[in-house]
Formats: C-alpha cells, structure tokens, sequence
C-alpha cells in the first residue's frame, strides 16, 4: 500500500524555518529593515521562486539602496553568500542563504557517494575580461586587492551594471588625480554607468568634454578676476552661452571685457552682454560670433548721446538745487554778469585794479556758493557737466587736437549702445 499527501498549492499556505541560531545570534542585533528582507528572501528561497531587489523593495515598502545594503550587511555577517556570474556581459549574484549549524559546528565536505566533486572556490574569474580588469587595476595602485576590494569591484559590476572597461578608466583616472579612495572610484563608477558609458572610447570622450568645459569655465572666471571655482547657477550661465546660444569662447571672453568699465564685474553683466550680440544676430540672421564693427559715424553719434546725456544731467541738477537754493540762482547770475563785465575790460583795455577787483568779487561768489552747497549737503561740484572723460569732454579729440586715449573704450560701448538700439527697433 502507497501513501500520499495532498500537495498545497497556494504558495502563501506553505511554512519557512528560520533557524534558533539567526534568532538569537543574529537577528536581535540586526536593523529592521534588514531583517525583513532576510526573512522575506529567505521564504523564497526555501520554495525554489524569484524574487528581485526591485519587486522585494516595494513589496516591503523599502528603497533598492536598502536591500543592497540589507545583502552587504549580511555578507558581512557572515549568513549569506554572493554567487557572482557572468549574465550576458554583465556581472550579477545570487543570495545563497548559509546554513547555520553547519557553519557552527563543522560539515562533512566529502562529496557523497557518485556525487561529482565541486571546485574549491565558486567564482567569475574564469571570465577573460574581468581577470584582465583585476590585473590592471593591481598595476595601476602598485599591489594586490584585498577580498573586500575585490568585493567592492564586484558589486559595481552587479550594482550599476558597469562594464570592465568603465572600472578600468575609473581607477585610471582616479589614481590620475592621486585619489586612490574606493569610495571616490566609486562615485564615478556609479555616474559614468548612469550616463549609458560602457567602453573605454566613450569614457575617454566624455572626460575630454568635462576638461574642455571646465577649461572654459576658468578662463571665464579668471577673466572676470575670481580665483575661485564657479557656483553651480555660474555654470548652468555659462553652459547656455556655449551649449544653446552657441558663443565661442573668445566671443565671450570679449564679452567680458566689457566689465572693465563697471565697478563690479558680474556674471549677469556678461549675460546680458551676450544676449543683446544674440538678438542683434537673429535680427540680422547672422552668425552670433561675427562681431559688428562700429563706424566713425556711429561712434560720433554715441559720443553726441554722451555729451547730450551729460549736459541734460547738469541742468536737471541746478534745476533741482535753484527750486531749493534760490540763493545759488543769484550767484550764479552774478557770476556770469561779472564774467561779461571781466571780457568787455579786457576787451577794453581797463586797468590792472579794475580786473583785480572783478575775480576778487566772483572768487567771493564762488565760496559762498560752495559754501551753500556744503552746508545742504550737495558736493560742490555736483550742477557741473560730468563728461565720461575729462580729457576730451566726450569729443574724442583733446584740445591739442589729438585722437584721445578714451576711444578704445568708447567704442566698445558703441557697439553695445547699437546692439540695444537695433534690439529695441
């Protein structure tokens, strides 16, 4: 006579040991959030199911890190294995739960009778590429890995999916830069992977971009006079000259030296600098790094709104202080009544006495004008005409009837006068 069970077939019927050992020994002393996703692993493990990282993360209401971290820990600990394996070019592991009483009290290693005898150590390096990429990563730090290191190595490969050749470039690189930290080659691991690099050409490319970049950002900084690094709003600025408004990068060096004229060179500056060049380029459906030239012609009519601009200011100052001041009105009435007098004697032929005493009265006017403003105050010269250069009171000629020295400067302004007139049109 045979006897049989009923088989359950509701999975979720079915029972899962947890060995006294794990309860006592380790769980007690475990986080949480490890020990449910041990427990949760363990049931499917038992009953022979699949179950990934991904799937057991939201079944338990838990991050991916969480579960990675959850397998470090108990790896550590010493309850589970990682198998690694080679799956399509990519480096995986399976969690192979330990067995606890055997591992506290010894086990028979003797393969059973007819049993095919198992290699001492179950590992990937057979695979060609990776015991090539652990070589070479030895030569670059000049010794042997530890087990952890080489764990470490492995877990990028399963973690991020990265290839032997982007490890490789990453410890490259990192040593480069004499930063021999597991962590800091990791952290580009784990960027590289996400960018979609695999083979060391594309690695080699994208560093050769981020060197050209930064190479810009620098010159950009030292020629606004920072010694520091870029902030990252700087950086998005720049990017949008480069990258989407397409400026080279004399284009905006030249930018920058626009700057030199104001009290405190800023990125903002530059910024609307170059926008106004990329609207009068649109406008003009030319290329943004074709550089307008400022005529004679435009220049003088820059150098007329100067002058025009300077004067304006001046009379709506006096305005100002004669509503306030009705005093200053009248001395600089008399100042200009003792003037007329001063020519005519002069004109004249009047004696020494008679122009000595004229200047003597409008020097007295011009103190007590001084004095007024002062007392209100007002600088002294604050109705004057404040011309942007001195030397040539805006003309562009000094009175030896040379070209004047302002004429560089004023022409950069020019061109950025006309860019914001034809971008107002």
């Amino acid at each position: 006579m045979n006897f049989v069970r009923e088989k359950i077939k509701d999975f979720y019927l079915l029972d899962s040991k947890v060995e006294n050992i794990f309860i006592n020994e380790y769980m007690t002393a475990a986080p949480g959030d490890y020990v449910k996703i041990f427990l949760y692993a363990s049931m499917y493990a038992e009953h022979g199911l699949n179950m990934s990282n991904e799937t057991m993360a939201k079944q338990l209401g838990v991050t991916e890190q969480t579960v990675a971290d959850a397998w470090e820990y108990w790896e550590r600990m010493g309850v589970i294995r990682k198998r690694y394996q080679d799956s399509f070019g990519k480096i995986e592991f399976t969690v192979e739960f330990v067995n606890l009483k055997e591992l506290l009290y010894g086990k028979n290693t003797q393969p059973a009778k007819g049993e095919p005898k198992k290699p001492a150590k179950e590992n990937i390096f057979g695979n060609k590429a990776v015991k090539t990429m652990f070589t070479q990563i030895e030569n670059v730090f000049g010794r042997a890995l530890s087990s952890s290191e080489i764990n470490q190595v492995l877990a990028w490969m399963s973690d991020y999916h990265a290839t032997t050749e982007v490890i490789q470039q990453a410890v490259q690189h990192a040593v480069g830069k004499n930063k021999r930290s597991f962590k800091y080659i990791e952290s580009l691991v784990k960027n590289w992977t996400a960018e979609g690099l695999e083979t060391t050409e594309q690695v080699e490319e994208h560093l050769q971009e981020l060197d050209e970049k930064y190479y810009k950002y620098r010159r950009v900084l030292k020629a606004l006079g920072f010694t520091r690094n870029a902030t990252e709003s700087e950086e998005e600025m720049m990017d949008t000259w480069f990258d989407q408004w397409g400026f080279s990068l004399e284009r905006v060096l030249e930018a920058c030296s626009k700057t030199t004229g104001i009290s405190s060179p800023n990125f903002n500056y530059v910024n609307s600098v170059l926008e106004n060049w990329r609207n009068e380029a649109e406008a003009k459906d030319v290329d943004v790094n074709k550089k307008i030239v400022v005529t004679q012609n435009v220049l003088n009519q820059y150098l007329d709104e100067l002058r025009d601009k300077a004067e304006k200011t001046a009379e709506q100052k006096k305005k100002e202080i004669y509503e306030k001041l009705p005093r200053i009105k009248e001395i600089d009435d008399n100042i200009r009544q003792m003037g007329s007098q001063l020519s005519k004697a002069l004109i004249t032929g009047a004696s020494e006495e008679e122009t000595k005493r004229i200047n003597t009265v409008m020097d007295g006017l011009a103190v007590e004008r001084a004095i007024l403003l002062t007392e209100n105050n007002y600088a002294m010269d604050y109705t004057d005409i404040k011309y942007a250069c001195e030397k040539c009171n805006d003309t562009g000629i000094t009175d030896l009837g040379e070209r004047c020295s302002c004429i560089k400067q004023r022409m950069e302004e020019a061109e950025l006068w006309l860019n914001m007139k034809n971008t107002k049109k």
